[in-house]
């Protein structure tokens, strides 16, 4: 049986080639980063069993700083709290993909960098004709939205019948769900984009290489320390991308071929893209209101009950226990509600969670985020017809 868990020390040889399969800030292939990354997600399992994790309220707009004492890295990645899921089988515990979700990224005095795209025409009534033009200008989000990232899945998996990697990303709404407190209001997905075989970027080769003279993996990685160097080399005045030559032009606010399918799951779940994107490789980011995504409104607390018969466990969903040392296991099994409230499963099951009946469990029904997600699709498109019976240009 598959199941998530949270990353250990042992994981990282397989993080590390996870990481050279792909060009993640949040996975970078430096065995240094990614141990410290691993004991950071252990303690911050830990600080919210024990309940003195940092609540998303202690980052405001003013940037206070959080209540409980900062670990980590450096300046971007030590003033929240993060998590790194491992997806794992009880007949291979070792790590088979990760994800990960970071409860608050930056804040006013450590601003998210990012390119907002806008549309420019231009008319000359001389000529009787004009042009259109994207601008990117650097734009700074102090807002410190929760981020998702770090999805990977080793090859040998992807395309497994069980949607493993779709289990991977559901489970960090799941976590957020059952923790509401600690999570910002928007959670922000930087999507990857188009990248070369050789690990190139064109977009970077192009346009950011210009301005900041490092290779892309280079300045990817010296992200993981400080975005000074990004606030002090990249121009504020605005780019006309007309003078990139046609191909990274157009990759701009695109995913490469192996992310389509997490951006349409996201989109799905209510993730919108509005016109931001990555200041290094032109991906885009995608944006969603927290409280507003099904899932996390589907999830909820409960108690384990008596383990039952797999032909009586009907509702699909996902199940999991944070134990009080901060041990988290999650399966995405189907589980019944008794009369008494309580949620029960097959024995297998609740062996995999390595739980007992009567144990607190995080519960989230998946046959309700779809209904919820086609109900809102429909008023959305009543409320349009209703005020603007034109046809809406999309970005």
């Amino acid at each position: 049986m598959f199941y998530i868990r949270r990353a250990i020390v042992e994981d990282l040889p397989t993080l590390l080639k996870l990481g050279k399969m792909v060009h993640f800030i949040n996975l970078p292939a430096d065995r240094d980063i990614l141990s410290q990354k691993v004991l950071r997600s252990r303690n911050s399992f830990r600080s919210v069993a024990d309940g003195t994790a940092a609540l998303a309220t202690d980052f405001d707009q003013n940037d206070k700083k959080p209540k409980r004492a900062a670990r980590g890295l450096g300046e971007i990645i030590n003033q929240s709290e993060m998590f790194m899921f491992v997806l794992a089988d009880t007949d291979n515990p070792g790590c088979l993909g990760t994800s990960q979700l970071i409860s608050c990224m930056g804040g006013k005095n450590n601003p998210n960098v990012c390119y907002k795209l806008e549309r420019r025409e231009m008319f000359s009534p001389g000529l009787q004709t004009g042009t259109s033009h994207t601008i990117a200008k650097l734009h700074l989000d102090p807002s410190a939205p929760t981020e998702i990232g770090g999805l990977i899945l080793q090859p040998s998996y992807r395309g497994h019948s069980q949607r493993l990697g779709k289990f991977l990303s559901l489970a960090r709404f799941h976590f957020v769900g059952l923790h509401r407190k600690i999570f910002r209001d928007q959670i922000l997905a930087e999507m990857m984009a188009q990248i070369t075989p050789d690990g190139h970027n064109l977009f970077w080769d192009f346009l950011g290489r210009r301005f900041i003279p490092l290779s892309y993996t280079e300045a990817d990685r010296l992200c993981q320390y400080s975005r000074e160097f990004m606030l002090s080399l990249l121009p504020r005045e605005e780019i006309y991308l007309s003078l990139l030559p046609p191909e990274p032009r157009a990759g701009v606010g695109q995913v490469g071929i192996e992310t389509i399918p997490a951006r349409r799951m996201l989109e799905k779940l209510g993730f919108e893209y509005h016109g931001f994107v990555d200041p290094f490789d032109g991906g885009p980011y995608l944006h969603a209101n927290t409280s507003e995504i099904p899932l996390i409104k589907a999830t909820r607390k409960a108690t384990l009950g008596e383990p039952i018969a797999a032909t009586r466990c009907k509702t699909p969903g996902i199940v999991s226990v944070l134990q009080h040392d901060g041990d988290f296991f999650a399966v995405s099994q189907p589980y019944m509600v008794d009369a008494d409230g309580k949620v029960r499963m097959t024995r297998a099951a609740i062996s995999t969670l390595n739980a007992q009946p009567g144990d607190k469990i995080g519960v989230t029904d998946m046959s309700r985020p779809a209904a919820g997600k086609k109900t809102a699709r429909k008023k959305v498109a009543k409320k349009t017809t209703k005020k603007s019976p034109r046809r809406k240009k999309t970005s």
